[in-house]
C-alpha cells in the first residue's frame, strides 16, 4: 500500500472539493469534510506518536526508554524517569546545559574522584546528587540504538564512552562496574587507573 504524505492528502481533498462543488454542493461537501476530519485526526495522531517516542530507533525496534517516560524539569537541565522516580542530570559532568542541549566535552575521573565529585553538585537546587549504582546506570541504556545507546533527545551530547557506576566488583578490590554507552554493555574498570565519564543521579536507593 502506498504511503501518502500530509501534502498529498491536502491535494486529494482540494481535488475532491472542486468536484463536489460542481456535482453535489451539499451532500458531497459534507462527505468531503468528514474525509478531511479523519485525515487530519490520523495525521495528528501520527505526529503525537512520533513525539512520544522521538528517540531514533533502528530496524523498527521499539524503544525501551521512549521520551514519554521522562519528565523534564525547570530550565531543562534535569529529568525524572517516572518509572523509577530517579532524577538525572541530562548532561554528563563537564558539559553544561545551554537551554537546549549539552555543550562542551564530558570530563573523565577516576572512580574515587567520580564518587567525590557527584557529592559536590547542587544542580536544580538539590544537594543530594550521587553516582548511580550499576542497575540505575544500566536503566538508561536504550536497546533500540547504539553509538550512543541512550535516548539522545533526553540526554543530548552523550559520548559513546564508558561511564562509572558506584558499584564495586564484589570479587575484585581494585575494580568497579561501568557501562559503555557505545553499545550499552557493562564491564569492569580499574578504580585508580581508568578515567571514565560520569552522569549524576538523585533519589532512589
Amino acid at each position: 500500500m502506498r504511503a501518502y504524505s500530509s501534502s498529498h492528502k491536502v491535494r486529494i481533498y482540494k481535488l475532491f472539493s472542486i468536484q463536489a462543488s460542481a456535482a453535489c454542493p451539499v451532500a458531497c461537501k459534507e462527505v468531503s469534510m468528514r474525509i478531511l476530519t479523519v485525515s487530519v485526526m490520523a495525521l495528528v495522531f501520527a505526529l503525537a506518536s512520533h513525539a512520544v517516542e522521538a528517540v531514533q530507533c533502528l530496524n523498527n525496534i521499539p524503544p525501551t526508554n521512549p521520551d514519554s517516560v521522562y519528565q523534564i524539569h525547570g530550565d531543562g537541565s534535569t529529568v525524572t524517569d517516572t518509572r523509577t522516580g530517579l532524577m538525572w542530570k541530562r548532561c554528563s559532568e563537564g558539559q553544561t546545559w545551554d537551554g537546549s542541549t549539552c555543550a562542551g566535552s564530558a570530563s573523565t575521573y577516576t572512580w574515587a574522584d567520580a564518587l567525590d565529585h557527584a557529592l559536590t553538585l547542587t544542580d536544580g537546587g538539590h544537594d543530594d546528587w550521587r553516582l548511580p549504582n550499576r542497575n540505575e546506570l544500566e536503566s538508561l541504556v536504550e536497546d533500540c540504538t547504539y553509538g550512543p545507546s541512550i535516548n539522545s533527545d533526553i540526554f543530548p551530547g552523550t559520548p559513546s564512552s564508558s561511564f562509572w557506576s558506584a558499584s564495586p566488583i564484589a570479587m575484585d578490590s581494585v575494580s568497579a562496574w561501568a557501562v559503555y554507552f557505545g553499545n550499552g554493555y557493562s564491564g569492569s574498570g580499574s578504580r585508580s587507573n581508568f578515567y571514565l565519564r560520569i552522569r549524576a543521579v538523585r533519589g532512589g536507593q
